[in-house]
């Protein structure tokens, strides 16, 4: 589980207890991920960022999203919960994964939350999945995107996601800190490169307003203009 920087282990504990209302689909998913999957469960969100995300599609009043990087479910249970909360049989979520052994396992948290009939998923490549959907005339058609995949590929997810979202609509990106490594100079390893570009471009980019919050391993929030 990712876990916000500079934070000591007390204050990490008292910002989950009083950061999140977990509920028990989220809950399990995120005990059981951590007791199967060893070093990779550090893949996964953690409780505030999920709660977060979930204020985030509360506050654009998201109706249809978009995940690239399922992993075990966490982030797309949270945010299918919100928006069902809000729009009822409305809400969708399309869910672009690679792994179809990791969605297997999302699937069972999400029908646990009462949310599988929200999630629609695409396996394969994710900027394949995203370039059809363009190719399906859904350019525009989106309120919220999610990108938590391979970072040499964040940079072409993001410029598909533009064009999939509303004007408003808002781009939450994972990982943007990388554990600090973006801010070390002597780290030039392709993710790490790719991530600090993916800043800096972001940062000059006219069609968005932006932030880089500290949450988690760092979440790039973006807004279309």
């Amino acid at each position: 589980m990712s876990r916000s920087l500079g934070l000591t282990p007390e204050v990490q504990a008292y910002v989950q207890k009083f950061g999140a209302r977990e509920h028990p689909a989220l809950a399990r998913c995120r005990i059981e991920t951590h007791r199967d999957l060893g070093d990779r469960a550090g893949m996964q969100i953690s409780p505030e960022q999920g709660a977060f995300m979930q204020v985030m599609a509360r506050a654009i009043h998201a109706r249809r999203a978009i995940e690239v990087g399922v992993f075990t479910g966490y982030s797309s249970t949270a945010v299918a919960l919100a928006m069902q909360a809000m729009h009822g049989g409305d809400a969708v979520l399309v869910a672009c994964d690679v792994a179809e052994d990791y969605v297997g396992r999302a699937r069972g948290y999400w029908a646990e939350a009462g949310v599988e009939h929200v999630i629609s998923v695409r396996i394969g490549p994710a900027a394949k999945s995203l370039q059809d959907l363009l190719d399906e005339g859904l350019a525009g058609d989106f309120d919220l995107a999610f990108i938590d995949a391979d970072k040499t590929g964040y940079d072409a997810y993001y410029e598909l996601l533009l064009k999939l979202l509303r004007p408003g609509g808002m781009i939450l990106i994972d990982n943007m800190l990388w554990s600090g490594r973006v801010a070390d100079p002597s780290d030039n390893s392709p993710d790490t490169s790719a991530l600090r570009d993916l800043a800096a471009k972001i940062h000059k980019d006219s069609r968005v307003d932006m932030t880089l919050a500290s949450v988690g391993d760092g979440v790039s929030i973006i807004v279309k203009r």
